[in-house]
């Protein structure tokens, strides 16, 4: 009886012991939220595996296209390339600051994107001038604030003109051209680039399930149709830029 009794009393204190020397840390976890937070790496691992957009890469002779390398300089004067849009999911257009037609309605748009995705520090635009002998960084300072681009990550870039043109026309196959016949002496593309996180182009697919590669941004929301009833294409871009920073 004596051994029974010496059994449960050690049985006790083994017990005792183990309240006194372990509970007290298993709370403090709980307290402190490492239970939790081993929870959360759970549900966050569940939810990036659904997170993956339903937008398509770009394909060229096989291989998803990537933006080019450049090196440029902004409205501060900074060297920005490509490198610095890493991790960010960002719109690409071609632009110059004279541009009499259609770039200040492009840049309205984008600054509209811009301030519907002001709480996003992983967004940004890279505006290319195609008038980098007037468009220096002072002019394009200037103009960013007569617009009110005021997104960090909004670039607008002037270098030499012939990396310029070759980024859009042979990198992005956006058009750029220098032509004096035309109003304000330039000619170039009305549509945006859509860039993901780690530098592909990516789009989504139209009616019949091809992409559509570029978004037009000529046409506003408000104005929904041009004059020959091209539906615009701000609003898509803008869910299409929120599935990016989704994934």
């Amino acid at each position: 009886m004596k051994k029974t009794n010496y059994s449960y009393v050690g049985i006790a204190f083994i017990i005792l012991l183990f309240g006194i020397l372990f509970v007290p840390k298993i709370v403090d976890r709980i307290t402190q939220g490492d239970v939790i937070r081993n929870e959360s790496r759970s549900d966050y691992a569940n939810d990036k595996k659904n997170q993956a957009s339903d937008l398509v890469f770009i394909d060229n002779n096989g291989e998803k296209r990537k933006v080019p390398e450049f090196s440029f300089t902004n409205q501060e004067g900074k060297t920005i390339t490509n490198k610095d849009y890493l991790g960010k999911v960002y719109v690409v257009e071609f632009f110059f600051t004279t541009c009499p037609t259609i770039c200040p309605r492009m840049n309205n748009n984008l600054v509209k994107i811009q301030d519907t995705f002001k709480d996003f520090e992983n967004f940004g635009v890279a505006s290319f001038t195609i008038n980098p002998d007037y468009d220096t960084p002072e002019v394009l300072k200037s103009y960013a604030q007569t617009y009110g681009i005021t997104n960090p990550n909004w670039n607008l870039l002037t270098g030499e003109k012939e990396a310029i043109y070759n980024l859009a026309n042979a990198g992005f196959y956006i058009y750029a051209a220098q032509n004096e016949n035309v109003l304000g002496g330039f000619e170039h593309s009305g549509n945006f680039a859509l860039i993901d996180k780690n530098g592909y182009i990516r789009s989504r697919k139209d009616e019949n399930g091809n992409p559509i590669i570029y978004y037009r941004g000529i046409v506003s929301e408000e104005e929904q149709t041009d004059d020959d009833g091209i539906a615009e294409e701000i609003s898509i871009l803008k869910e299409d830029i929120a599935k990016l920073l989704k994934e």
